[in-house]
């Protein structure tokens, strides 16, 4: 697009703008509550271990559950590891933009929220799949 052209579309881009820093945080939203759901998970199978191994219990069926609860501990321990998500680098954007046109500034942070977001999403997915 030309200068006018991005111009003449900065309505749009802020309204594109606004949309996908809005979608940014709901995606940032929904990993917090995948996190929670195995932090969760982790508990409940450690102290259900902990319970199991102040009993007495047969050896084959205690030795499953064992061996599910330290499964389902390690995946859940898998799921809330640390990923570095894409996020907007303040000093980048405002060394980039600082003299751009409004418009140039919008259409190019649209197409950078645009990467982030792609980016996270291949690895909220990966995350949500464990």
């Amino acid at each position: 697009m030309t200068p006018q052209e991005l111009e003449d579309q900065k309505e749009t881009l802020e309204l594109i703008n606004s949309e996908l820093a809005a979608r940014l945080a709901r995606q940032s939203e929904s990993g917090a509550k995948v996190d929670t759901k195995a932090i969760f998970l982790v508990g409940f199978a450690a102290t259900a271990a902990q319970f199991l191994a102040s009993r007495s219990f047969e050896p084959y069926t205690g030795a499953a559950a064992f061996a599910a609860y330290a499964v389902a501990i390690a995946f859940g321990i898998s799921v809330f590891n640390l990923v570095e998500y894409e996020d907007i680098k303040p000093r980048e954007v405002l060394d980039t933009y600082a003299r751009s046109t409004k418009g140039a500034t919008l259409g190019a942070l649209a197409g950078t929220r645009v990467g982030m977001f792609e980016k996270n999403d291949r690895m909220h997915q990966r995350k949500t799949k464990r």
